[in-house]
């Protein structure tokens, strides 16, 4: 009986420990910049080796089927932060501007007593052009989405960037993952030193153009065109990158109860050699499985056993799933919410997703339904095809006219749906009802006059030079 009692002490102990280490655990979302779902070594590709992805992948919840929220990066970013396809955000298209009336992700667990930092890309402050830093004063800056910390740029950025800390602009010598990882790590540090849990975004700037590798990176692609070993350059430094974090979280003691999510933004490029898509049909900006699906992993030691899963999930199924583990009430997310909780599948397959994955963008769809996948090539003409995933990934034949009724079912169901993405576009979700009028329109930030005084120093840095010349270019074309 003694024996028999102090063994179910034991294990009440443990469970109790168990419970109490899975009830807050840190969070770490990291997301690359246009690389493309065959752009793994764990996936065999032909050139590149990500040593770190694949230990990372080996030791958690890997998915074959993962899916940007759309097929560029702006939409994708809002689809994180809310769970909500990106056109209900106000975010149709790159450079646009998330709505301060949404129920963003990091406000929610700020409220739910985390540290919130991010670090790198950010894209929802309506601004287009290369990354410059973030002003203090604008009003979509990380911060009023409940971000305590942030070091961030507009946009895409590479070696020795200029980046804005709270407002505050700093320029930094190196790698820019590397420097991402460093500083998102000291904000880590700070978070455990006050036992306090943390959602940390790192959101990279590769390996999106312009392709400014270092030598050393580039080295083992010298065979290849000087684009592609720049492009595979930035993948290695971002895969050297995520081995630092992990080795940190693992020497901070805090690498178990810490849940680490990593995808694309959207699918691989075009004119990048060797492809990086995998075979699928169609690249970036594209709604096939080539413009959409991304490599996808969730790492938490101390609940996912390791383990491939070709359950289809996406970018909107981020905030749900967080809300479920947190035990967050539904109210947390802005209805309607598009996609699902992925807690379930962590401990074992659950069989058929119940919720289609929805996708709109620049006219175009598509609806995948497990193995099915609907695809509207022109919404308004009413054009739709029908693919099976299962046995023609690479989307090469139509059978909308060997299944009709599947066709015309989900054709209904991305109809239904699609006429729900209208009315949020037009803020019916909003208690107002309506969008707020203060939401900035999409612009390039060398039109934006708060940026003006630092034009005569920027167009000297070859992020920015380029660029300025062709954009102003363009403008004195115009007014001819």
């Amino acid at each position: 009986m003694q024996t028999a009692s102090i063994l179910s002490i034991a294990l009440f102990f443990i469970a109790s420990l168990l419970s109490a280490a899975t009830s807050k655990p840190n969070i770490i979302l990291i997301m690359t910049d246009d690389q493309g779902w065959g752009q793994t070594g764990y996936y065999n590709h032909p050139v590149l080796k990500t040593p770190n992805l694949d230990a990372m992948a080996a030791n958690g919840l890997r998915f074959d089927r993962f899916y940007a929220g759309a097929p560029v990066c702006s939409p994708t970013r809002a689809s994180v932060l809310t769970g909500r396809a990106n056109h209900r955000t106000g975010v149709p298209s790159h450079g646009h501007a998330l709505r301060l009336q949404e129920k963003p992700l990091p406000a929610a667990l700020k409220s739910a007593g985390y540290a919130t930092g991010h670090f790198g890309k950010w894209h929802l402050n309506a601004l287009r052009g290369p990354g410059v830093p973030v002003l203090g004063d604008d009003n979509h800056n990380p911060g009023a989405f409940g971000f305590d910390e942030w070091l961030t740029v507009t946009n895409f950025f590479d070696i020795n960037p200029i980046m804005s800390r709270n407002g505050n602009f700093e320029e930094f010598k190196g790698d820019s993952s590397a420097i991402i990882v460093s500083e998102a790590l000291k904000f880590i540090r700070a978070a455990k030193e006050k036992n306090k849990p943390f959602l940390t975004v790192i959101w990279d700037g590769s390996p999106h153009d312009p392709w400014l590798a270092s030598e050393s990176d580039r080295k083992a692609f010298s065979h290849l065109d000087e684009k592609s070993q720049h492009h595979y350059g930035e993948m290695v430094a971002f895969d050297r990158a995520l081995g630092v974090l992990r080795k940190s979280l693992r020497e901070m003691n805090i690498a178990d109860n810490t849940l680490v999510w990593f995808c694309s933004d959207n699918g691989g490029l075009p004119k990048i050699t060797p492809d990086t898509v995998g075979g699928l049909r169609g690249n970036k900006g594209s709604v096939w499985e080539g413009g959409l699906r991304v490599p996808g992993i969730i790492e938490w030691p101390a609940v996912i056993k390791p383990r491939i899963t070709d359950y289809p999930a996406s970018t909107m199924d981020i905030f749900p799933t967080i809300a479920d583990v947190l035990g967050l009430p539904d109210s947390t997310l802005l209805a309607p919410v598009d996609g699902i909780s992925l807690k379930p599948l962590f401990d074992h397959e659950i069989g058929k997703r119940k919720a289609p994955i929805p996708f709109r963008y620049a006219g175009k769809g598509a609806l995948i339904d497990n193995k099915y996948k609907l695809v509207a090539t022109n919404i308004d003409k009413n054009q739709f095809e029908l693919y099976d995933l299962s046995s023609d990934p690479k989307e090469t034949k139509n059978i909308s006219s060997e299944h009709p009724n599947i066709f015309n079912t989900m054709k209904v169901a991305f109809k239904k749906w699609n006429a729900t993405v209208d009315g949020s576009i037009e803020g019916r979700d909003y208690p107002e009802g309506v969008v707020s009028k203060d939401e900035p329109e999409s612009h390039f930030w060398m039109d934006d006059e708060r940026y003006q005084p630092f034009f005569k120093d920027w167009k000297k840095r070859p992020e920015y030079a380029a660029r300025f010349e062709r954009h102003f270019k363009k403008k004195t074309k115009k007014r001819k």
